[in-house]
């Protein structure tokens, strides 16, 4: 032993290293539950930006669905009921397929039901079984809709044309006899009855016919937009029955 060396009395020799802290494995916890709330904020977080971007998708001249298109079938659909309406007091001889307020009453209902459906708070991929039947409903009776105005279409534009090949005669003060060809003897004849000139059913009742066809093809065309958005929009999962959610790398590695 050297001379320069201090034995103290007590001293017991080690060779051990520095040891750690006494809160060492502690702070180690701390750090990977900040590390594990972290991850879960940004998932939290890039959940909600998923969710926002999917409302915004569903937005249409900065109107959530439906609110644009069930004003336009609304709107539509009281136009050509008044319309059908105006046909039916103008001439008692029209038949129900020429005075289309059947078609009106049908879309203005479906309209109704469609601001119920912009009423409901939004969920993506129709978490509840209210929306998702709501929204059953709705593109149900949209395509319903649609086979009923082009229907109707097809009826007024059958109309139309008879009108316009009609030579029509005053048989009584009150009545009008039409008929479709004068050198046939066997023609068919039309009877309209409440008018007080034939020219009420050549040029009247015509435009009537007229516009009752372009309000039915307008009609149908917005019907048309709400099935395509609606199954554009990834509103098929109801057909399908099967919603299947792509998860990235980076979410399936946070999920483990």
């Amino acid at each position: 032993m050297d001379a320069g060396e201090k034995k103290h009395p007590g001293a017991v020799p080690s060779n051990q290293g520095p040891q750690p802290p006494a809160g060492g494995k502690a702070a180690g916890l701390s750090a990977k539950e900040e590390k594990a709330m972290k991850k879960k904020k940004k998932s939290g977080e890039k959940g909600a930006a998923r969710e926002g971007q999917a409302e915004e998708s569903h937005k249409c001249c900065g109107c959530r669905f439906p609110l644009l298109v069930a004003l336009l079938q609304l709107a539509l659909g009281i136009s050509v009921t008044a319309v059908a309406f105006i046909m039916t007091g103008s001439s008692s001889s029209f038949l129900v397929r020429d005075t289309p307020h059947w078609a009106g009453i049908i879309v203005c209902a479906v309209a109704l039901l469609g601001f119920c459906m912009f009423c409901m708070t939004y969920q993506v991929d129709e978490r509840t079984s209210c929306q998702f039947a709501v929204k059953l409903t709705y593109f149900l009776l949209s395509a319903f809709s649609l086979i009923i105005c082009m229907l109707a279409t097809d009826f007024a534009a059958h109309c139309y044309y008879q009108l316009t090949q009609f030579t029509c005669e005053m048989t009584t003060e009150t009545s009008c006899q039409c008929t479709l060809d004068d050198s046939d003897p066997l023609s068919r004849t039309f009877l309209y009855e409440d008018v007080s000139d034939c020219s009420t059913v050549t040029d009247t009742f015509k435009l009537f016919v007229l516009i009752q066809m372009i309000l039915n093809f307008l009609l149908g065309l917005v019907c048309l937009a709400v099935c395509f958005i609606m199954w554009k929009d990834r509103y098929q999962v109801f057909y399908v029955g099967v919603h299947s959610n792509t998860l990235t790398t980076s979410e399936m590695q946070q999920k483990v």
